[in-house]
């Protein structure tokens, strides 16, 4: 199924258990979890699924009970397991990731060479279920986009083998770098690090449920029972309507220039396009005592903000940016290729109320234009009746 989406509501943080939980109450069969949780070479546990209520609400709990009791491991040790196991490639991929991430914010805190450095919690079997089941239901629910709300940590402090440590630890403060979170209400630790680095792997943060046809909801219980407070995570995942893939959000951040000279321009674009700026542009103004000037315009995806900012404070003279939120409508749209007599050449599918319109990269064009020395718009032309026509015959 296509355009599948998930959305988990983080009011009660987040945990590897929670979010496992989440997503077989979601719909992936307990049963199969199981059986594909083999392919994972690791024995002496037992899986079992219960539901429980939490502050009145009906959830889903994954235990894992631990049979026989494993050694420390390293990070080499992770990976072989990881590797030689039986999961499909995007599971491994994304669990390798996920463990690689884990073992290095570990590491940071606390001082270490993460291939030297040994964490009880990693030994235990279920931080291996926990994430490496995650991403395998990710894959079973055939999920395309994963993002969740901002991240309520909790607070307080914690003991771990390391002592007494602060809420958040200090792990899942360094994994959740740029992410929007928040403590507000409860002295516990809500999010952990198996949670963090789950959200760190495969989600994006959104700070509102996305448009979508919502097919399930789940509900993941945590381990604690926090009095008047539901501790689940919600997990609701659906498809994208046709909407949904044009509607979203973005920042355009902008700032007032009037000394800076006009040949640092190039450079600075290129240098915001290369951080990942959906669009940058100026707007001629005339500013006080009738100075003309000019408003840079960079609009970029929300957790672009830092970057951004950084190379226009370092590369402009300007001492100040302004930034706000914008929401924006598009049509939906593709990247593909077409062979031509010049090459592979790449043009936009837009589908339209009216249709579908093909649209030639300006950059695959020009090139062709200069090697072979043909006029520009022949080539676009030439290229888009050819993406044309190919669209319609698969379309017939």
């Amino acid at each position: 199924m296509k355009n599948r989406i998930l959305y988990l509501d983080c009011v009660s943080g987040i945990s590897g258990d929670m979010c496992l939980a989440a997503l077989v109450d979601s719909g992936v069969p307990f049963e199969e979890l199981v059986s594909g949780l083999k392919g994972l070479d690791i024995e002496g546990y037992r899986m079992e699924k219960k539901e429980v209520k939490k502050s009145g609400l009906r959830a889903c709990k994954i235990e894992i009970i631990v049979t026989q009791h494993r050694p420390y491991r390293h990070f080499k040790d992770v990976r072989e397991i990881i590797r030689r196991s039986h999961l499909p490639d995007k599971v491994k991929n994304l669990s390798l990731k996920a463990f690689k991430q884990l073992f290095e914010a570990e590491a940071k805190v606390h001082g270490a060479d993460p291939e030297k450095i040994h964490l009880h919690e990693l030994s235990a079997v279920d931080c291996f279920i926990d994430i490496v089941g995650t991403f395998y239901c990710l894959d079973y629910l055939r999920i395309e986009e994963a993002l969740c709300s901002p991240v309520n940590l909790g607070g307080g402090v914690v003991e771990t083998e390391h002592g007494v440590l602060p809420v958040p630890a200090p792990a899942t403060v360094e994994l959740l770098r740029g992410w929007p979170v928040y403590s507000r209400g409860i002295k516990r630790e809500l999010t952990t690090p198996t949670g963090a680095v789950i959200l760190s792997t495969a989600f994006k943060p959104s700070d509102t449920i996305p448009m979508m046809e919502i097919e399930s909801v789940g509900y993941g219980a945590g381990s604690m029972d926090i009095e008047g407070y539901p501790n689940v995570l919600r997990a609701i995942t659906g498809r994208k309507g046709k909407e949904e893939n044009i509607r979203d959000s973005i920042l355009h951040i902008e700032t007032n220039i009037d000394d800076m000279n006009p040949q640092v321009y190039e450079y600075l674009m290129e240098r915001l396009f290369e951080k990942g700026a959906l669009d940058v542009y100026l707007t001629q103004i005339i500013m006080k005592k009738s100075r003309p000037g000019v408003i840079l315009n960079v609009l970029c995806d929300e957790d672009k903000l830092e970057e951004m900012t950084e190379i226009l404070l370092g590369e402009s003279t300007t001492i100040g940016v302004r930034f706000r939120k914008l929401y924006r409508q598009c049509l939906d749209r593709e990247i593909r290729e077409i062979e031509t007599k010049w090459g592979r050449v790449r043009f936009k599918l837009v589908q339209s109320p009216g249709g579908t319109r093909c649209s030639p990269e300006y950059e695959d064009c020009k090139k062709i234009a200069r090697e072979r020395g043909i006029p520009l718009t022949q080539v676009i032309q030439t290229i888009t009746s050819m993406a044309e026509e190919l669209i319609e015959g698969q379309d017939e």
